[in-house]
């Protein structure tokens, strides 16, 4: 199974994981309303918000994978992988938004706390953090990209906001001290932000084409050197298609003096960087030590 099919397969299973993670994202906002509604929280109320953000970027992340799973067109020649790194970006992006929104709430709320009914407060979040663990669970099963990190960001976010709830309504109810809510809910949006930019950043490294974290340009320009018979390599370019999917351009001079035909050490240079580096999809320029480069190196 050729590389582009591996991926296609993986996303076609991370659409299925997202599914139940959105149908049980769902489950917990319709349950956080009731519950905020009932006991007067408006901490619930407003991390009803929040999961209601986050279903709908779930619901991104998933048209992404659907998208991602398409074949390439003679139009769209690499397919539509690179709808699921916008997505990401979107993603991301829309957390650091919640994260601020959260914050301003914090500050409101610590310098006018109100009254909670913190028994259906803790209960209400004691069942969001169960099913927000079972979508955390369902996602980290999955084959991973920059996508399914963001969504599954976002559960994790919504996990950690069930835990400040919870513990913030357990100490409530034992000391009356209201502040801790928002005290909890700033540090949540802290670390919420904090993801959030390692996120935007791979996206932006993704769209920007740089290579790839966790390989090196000069490396792979060195072992495709020491394959007998090469004696240059130039114009060397890797990329990321899309997350887990690297790609690699190049120039390599042959010195000529060797038996083996050019497709031949094409397959060997193909090897060494599959076997070294892991990257499949590659391009390379095979050229006579004599050849003399037309227009600009790049």
């Amino acid at each position: 199974m050729s590389a582009e099919s591996e991926t296609r397969e993986a996303r076609l299973h991370q659409g299925r994981q997202l599914q139940i993670v959105i149908a049980l994202s769902a489950g917990i906002l319709l349950l956080e309303v009731a519950g905020g509604l009932l006991s007067g929280s408006l901490a619930l109320l407003s991390d009803a918000g929040h999961v209601l953000t986050d279903v709908l970027a779930l619901v991104l992340s998933l048209m992404a994978v659907r998208f991602a799973s398409l074949p390439a067109t003679p139009a769209k020649t690499y397919g539509y992988h690179r709808i699921e790194i916008l997505t990401a970006l979107v993603n991301g992006t829309l957390l650091i938004g919640i994260s601020i929104a959260i914050l301003y709430k914090a500050v409101g709320r610590f310098l006018d706390p109100v009254p909670i009914h913190s028994g259906v407060m803790m209960a209400v979040a004691g069942a969001g953090l169960v099913a927000n663990l079972v979508g955390v669970a369902l996602l980290s099963g999955a084959p991973q990209s920059l996508n399914l990190r963001g969504a599954r960001m976002h559960v994790v976010s919504d996990a950690f906001a069930s835990i400040g709830v919870l513990l913030a309504g357990l100490v409530i109810s034992v000391t009356g001290w209201r502040r801790l809510d928002p005290l909890v809910g700033g540090g949540i949006a802290v670390v919420i932000a904090v993801g959030a930019l390692g996120l935007v950043r791979e996206a932006v490294d993704v769209l920007l084409e740089a290579t790839p974290a966790g390989i090196d340009l000069d490396d792979v320009s060195r072992a495709i050197a020491t394959v007998p018979g090469v004696v240059e390599v130039h114009d060397l370019h890797i990329w990321s298609i899309t997350t887990g999917l690297a790609a690699l351009s190049g120039h390599v001079r042959l010195d000529g003096q060797g038996r083996d035909t050019s497709d031949e050490m094409l397959n060997r240079i193909k090897q060494t960087v599959r076997d070294r580096f892991g990257i499949v999809h590659t391009t390379l320029q095979i050229e006579s030590i004599g050849y003399k480069e037309l227009g600009d190196v790049h």
